[in-house]
């Protein structure tokens, strides 16, 4: 099977939010080794003895770029969501949404789904969700991982910011979804990637929603990952680690080991992957997460 035949046969799940301090909506996410008793009115909650893998997916993308950790048995419990805007999952209120927002949303969807403790996992975009919402919930983490970290750019100078914002939403506008997925998506992949990889990459970003890929452009011109890790350090010991693809020009090496550097994480080289290092370097992901997940 081709990767977006292994895609489309995987099936994808839906809840709603309830409405409290200001989240709602509903999110639709892909699981492996689901415990789903939150479907059955008055159940008593079902205790999965595994800390999940929770993984948030980057601007251009969706749940799906994360089949090859959704399909690996050796994880344990793996949930992906589509973020606010993504697939059918709810947009966020606000036009220009914080990296405060999606991570509201995100532990109001874990708290649904009546998961406490997590190994949170951001690749790009997702990264800076991810720090947030340790920054926020820093108890409820037991390990943080980033792969290829977009890091934001809310300490830059003001015309950069916009610069940044304005070049997405102008390809979207000028191009529409398709054509720009045509043009960006073989970006993210390494020059020698298969074809099946860049039909599964370009058919993500040709299917997103123009909303939330403008709320997720908004938040990205705004954020500053640094702050938020350098603020869950301070309330926690859970480890964080850096990976990034060899080949990657869309978040380089040398701004992810920097950024590891700058708060004393372990950085992983990923040999011969681009910026979709999740779905080009399975086995080395793979091996990052595992470590997380032994007894210290």
């Amino acid at each position: 099977m081709t990767l977006l035949e292994r895609l489309s046969a995987m099936p994808t799940y839906g809840i709603a939010l309830p409405y409290v301090a200001g989240t709602g909506g509903f999110v639709r996410y892909r699981e492996l080794n689901g415990v789903r008793s939150h479907l059955i009115p008055e159940s008593n909650p079902v205790k999965c003895d595994l800390t999940p893998f929770i993984l948030l997916h980057g601007i251009g993308s969706g749940s799906g770029s994360w089949i090859e950790q959704l399909c690996d048995e050796r994880l344990g419990r793996v949930l992906a969501w589509d973020a606010p805007g993504y697939a059918d999952s709810t947009p966020l209120k606000a036009d220009e949404p914080s990296a405060q927002d999606y991570a509201e949303q995100l532990w109001a969807w874990l708290d649904a789904m009546q998961i406490a403790d997590v190994h949170l996992v951001g690749h790009s975009l997702g990264c800076i969700m991810a720090a947030s919402a340790a920054h926020l919930q820093p108890g409820r983490i037991k390990s943080l991982t980033l792969l290829a970290p977009a890091q934001g750019y809310g300490t830059a100078a003001n015309e950069v910011r916009q610069q940044k914002r304005d070049e997405r939403l102008q390809a979207v506008q000028t191009l529409g979804l398709k054509k720009m997925a045509e043009l960006r998506a073989p970006r993210l992949l390494a020059p020698n990637a298969p074809q099946s990889q860049i039909e599964l990459a370009t058919h993500m970003m040709s299917r997103l929603n123009e909303r939330g890929y403008m709320q997720a452009t908004h938040m990205l011109s705004s954020a500053h990952i640094r702050a938020d890790l350098q603020g869950f350090q301070s309330a926690s010991t859970a480890p964080i680690q850096i990976a990034c693809g060899d080949l990657d020009v869309i978040t380089p090496p040398q701004a992810c080991k920097k950024l590891a550097e700058a708060i004393a994480a372990p950085y992983t080289n990923l040999p011969s992957a681009g910026h979709a290092c999740a779905l080009e370097a399975p086995a080395s992901v793979y091996h990052l997460l595992h470590s997380q997940s032994l007894p210290s």
